[in-house]
């Protein structure tokens, strides 16, 4: 079920968004499309500075990997699935996430990608720390561990 031509990263630079598409589009694809999960300046009217993302690195690999594979379950017409998440700080407008998804029709592209995100956010380990103006929190999950 996997295919060696889906891309699973993590990164601590910032995303190359047309590369992941250059990388994954074949001829065969008459559809691409692009979730680009960027920083945005507030949360439920609070100023956003910053945020912060940490993971547990391998297994949020394995994880997006797991997500690649329920998308060729659901969808055997994909093509390509690349997914790749950014940690460390995060200024307003960066991307965070960023998924691709290539198939010969549109439509199954647009529904695995969203399937893609929304299985992101349920399954892999990441946090995130909004830094706001008067303060900060943890946010989708619990502080990871300091290890000193």
């Amino acid at each position: 079920m996997k295919n060696r031509m889906d891309i699973f990263e993590i990164t601590r630079e910032p995303i190359d968004k047309l590369g992941l598409e250059k990388r994954l589009l074949t001829g065969g694809a008459g559809a691409i499309v692009t979730f680009d999960g960027v920083v945005r300046d507030n949360t439920k009217g609070r100023r956003v500075v910053s945020l912060q993302y940490e993971a547990y690195e391998p297994m949020a690999v394995r994880e997006m990997r797991r997500i690649g594979d329920e998308i060729r379950q659901q969808w055997p017409d994909v093509e390509r699935v690349g997914i790749i998440h950014r940690f460390g700080p995060l200024r307003i407008s960066e991307s965070s996430v960023v998924i691709v998804i290539t198939s010969p029709h549109r439509r199954v592209a647009f529904e695995a990608c969203r399937y893609a995100i929304d299985r992101l956010k349920q399954t892999v380990p990441i946090w995130k720390k909004e830094i706001f103006e008067d303060g900060e929190e943890w946010v989708e999950g619990q502080a990871p561990e300091v290890k000193e």
